[in-house]
């Protein structure tokens, strides 16, 4: 039987007491500082990439210096807890285990449990010291190499000396100062290093010199060309009414017109196929943006629409979108900033990178305000595509304008011009210059019958004016007093709830039509008369094509930019002669009469003598379905490639032109991109380009202004 000392069983209650917390303050005191080193340096091997070793640790992360620190600090934490403890064992085994020195079996059983903690502590210092020494020496390696790499690419990455490049220094220095000031930069992947600077300029843009490191084939590789398509005349419009879209009034009042002549566009197609025979026609993937229709433009004219506001240029795009369709080519129309960015590639931010890929479109059609959007939001690559681009036109725009440099020394700098294009790629309604092209638009052709239902149902004393805004006809009672002698008056003049004040009691206002009840309008009166405003619009070849006779004002002196509010600020100094020049001079007389409405007598003959002239519709070639579709078609097969053929252009920049660097998708820093290198000795061309005189011949005589060729 064995006994057991009272005494002892009370100091082995007390040692176990004592025992259990220690070990577990112990044991917990461990595991926390393992947690805190692993936590340490867990963000050190988080931020590693991908297949590096684990202990690689990138230096280029905050807190290299901070984790020696922690890891220092950690070590002599242990090592003073360690001393503490070895104070307080041996305190503690002084004062209690000396009553105990009898029983052989506690101190068995204490010590060497006690012994071997304290010796694991130890070791767990000891560790976490070798460890820190260790990820010292690493941090260290890890400085000096990068040090090393870094200072070879800052050797490779200073922006060259090169005269073939002399704009990339200070592109270089630009960059330093502003690549924050906009997220596309970002984008294509600068990050304010000198090297991502440099890799911008000479692959994204091209102002520098490609980096000898980088691969070049991957960054230069151009697009393999898609196979070419052949164009085939369409018949059937309803995709293309898809195409257009909802929403907006204009938009609609677009769809019905292009409903409504489907008829003839299929017909004008026939008729212009067996013209062309089995000739090969590329089909073009084409971009129309009609800018003025955004709401980033004001949108101005859709809720016009159903108020009488001017409906030309809506009727010139709803005709330009048929023309292209039925021509066969590919087709994307935007009314919307969102859309335009989407479909030209355009990166986030604020426009002033270049597209993220080739441009995928032949040819943009646009107007002022989409030309204005673009230029905002493609960067360097609107230089580099603006051949391509046609803007819609209405008045035109002379070359002594378009030159940016020329029109700011000799004043012709406007809201609209100094566009730098070529005059060509400007399309106008009417064929009023030759500087620019003429694109026009269509109005109905009437078959033999419909002629001769006409003749028989003219009234010879109806009269219909054009103008359906109330303004228009203030200040015009006293010709109105002489019409109404000799002829019954009719307006087409908007109103919501009561007769406009400007028009007089004797007029029948039949308010704003539809197109078709104002088509059948002008069947029935023999007279269309003009009060000298809406400037060129489309009714009047529509009034002549439906058999009326019109009359219209002309202009002592004619007006122009110089003296008219009207016309001020547009980028033509074209002197306009009649309400309608194109009329006048390309038509006239027994169709078109054009006298002075100061004269009264002048005006009173006039009168007299429309009613007593038989005229037949008629109708220019120009201005048929066929007509359109004809030179339309010309210009895509041929335009497109004489507007974006290299041409010789002036030596730049230090050094011989043929230094400068070509290259498939970029083109010498200050060069225009459409032009061909000229052979060093001969002289840099005038500008702008093709400039002979200060007065050119015009269709009204001598008009101010330089005349460029194509």
């Amino acid at each position: 039987m064995i006994t057991v000392n009272p005494d002892g069983k009370i100091m082995v209650r007390r040692c176990l007491v004592t025992l259990r917390p220690f070990r577990l303050f112990v044991l917990g005191i461990g595991f926390f500082s393992l947690c805190f080193l692993m936590t340490s340096l867990g963000g050190q091997f988080s931020a590693r990439r991908l297949g590096d070793s684990p202990f690689t640790i990138r230096t280029e992360v905050l807190g290299g210096p901070e984790s020696r620190g922690v890891l220092r600090k950690m070590s002599d934490l242990l090592e003073l807890m360690v001393k503490r403890m070895d104070t307080l064992a041996r305190l503690e085994n002084g004062s209690e285990l000396h009553r105990a020195a009898g029983d052989q079996h506690f101190a068995v059983d204490r010590f060497p449990p006690g012994a071997g903690l304290m010796e694991r502590i130890q070791a767990i210092a000891q560790n976490v010291s070798d460890i820190a020494v260790k990820v010292d020496q690493i941090l260290r390696h890890s400085l000096l190499l990068h040090s090393k790499v870094s200072e070879g690419r800052r050797d490779q990455c200073e922006a060259p000396s090169d005269p073939k490049f002399p704009d990339c220094s200070g592109k270089v220095e630009w960059m330093r100062a502003r690549w924050t000031s906009d997220p596309c930069y970002a984008f294509f992947g600068v990050d304010g290093t000198e090297c991502s600077f440099l890799i911008y300029l000479s692959e994204v843009e091209w102002f520098c010199p490609p980096l000898p490191w980088r691969n070049q084939t991957a960054a230069h590789m151009a697009p393999k060309p898609l196979p070419k398509v052949q164009a085939v005349f369409r018949s059937n419009l309803s995709h293309l009414l898809e195409l257009m879209g909802s929403g907006k009034e204009s938009l609609i009042f677009m769809k019905k017109r292009t409903k409504r002549l489907t008829a003839q566009w299929t017909l004008a197609a026939q008729r212009l196929a067996r013209k062309l025979g089995s000739i090969w026609r590329d089909q073009k993937q084409i971009l129309v943006h009609i800018g003025f229709l955004t709401e980033e433009s004001g949108d101005v004219f859709s809720p016009r629409v159903l108020k009488g506001g001017p409906l030309g240029e809506m009727v010139q795009w709803a005709d330009i979108l048929a023309t292209l369709y039925v021509l066969g080519h590919g087709l994307r129309i935007t009314v919307s900033l969102k859309e335009l960015q989407s479909n030209l590639g355009v990166p986030p931010g604020r426009g002033n990178c270049p597209l993220t890929m080739p441009l995928p479109f032949d040819l943009i059609y646009t107007d002022y305000h989409g030309l204005q959007q673009m230029k905002q939001h493609m960067g360097l690559s609107f230089k580099k595509y603006r051949c391509r681009i046609r803007v819609i036109d209405t008045f035109g725009t002379e070359p002594a304008y378009n030159h940016e440099e020329y029109a700011t020394l000799h004043g012709y700098r406007t809201n609209w011009g100094y566009w730098n294009l070529n005059p060509k790629q400007f399309m106008t309604m009417f064929p009023h210059t030759p500087d620019n092209s003429f694109m026009g638009f269509v109005s109905e052709e009437l078959n033999e019958t419909e002629k001769q239902l006409i003749k028989g149902s003219k009234a010879s004393n109806m009269a219909v004016v054009y103008g359906k805004e109330a303004s228009i006809w203030k200040g015009k009672e006293k010709f109105l007093g002489i019409l109404n002698k000799y002829m019954e008056i009719h307006g087409t003049v908007y109103y919501e709830s009561q007769r406009p004040p400007e028009v007089p009691a004797f007029v029948k206002n039949h308010g704003l039509l539809p197109q078709p009840e104002f088509q059948q309008l002008l069947r029935k009166a023999k007279l269309f008369i003009g009060f000298g405003f809406p400037y060129e619009g489309p009714a009047p070849l529509e009034a002549i094509a439906n058999g009326c006779v019109f009359l219209q004002s002309r202009f002592s002196p004619p007006h122009s930019s110089l003296n008219h509010e009207f016309f001020r600020g547009k980028p033509t100094s074209r002197e306009v002669f009649s309400q309608h020049p194109y009329a006048e001079n390309f038509i006239g007389k027994p169709h078109v009469w054009t006298v002075d409405y100061n004269n009264s007598e002048e005006f009173e003959a006039a009168i007299k003598a429309i009613m007593r002239t038989q005229v037949d519709p008629y109708l220019p070639y120009e201005y048929t379905c066929e007509g359109m579709l004809e030179r339309i078609h010309a210009y895509i097969q041929h335009q497109v490639g004489l507007l974006c053929s290299p041409r010789p252009c002036p030596t730049r920049g230090p050094g011989p032109t043929e230094s400068l660097r070509p290259g498939p998708q970029c083109h010498p820093p200050g060069v225009d991109p459409e032009c061909q290198l000229r052979p060093r000795g001969l002289a840099p061309s005038t500008l702008p380009p093709g400039l002979a005189g200060h007065r050119w011949e015009g269709l009204h005589g001598r008009v101010p202004g330089p005349r460029a060729g194509l």
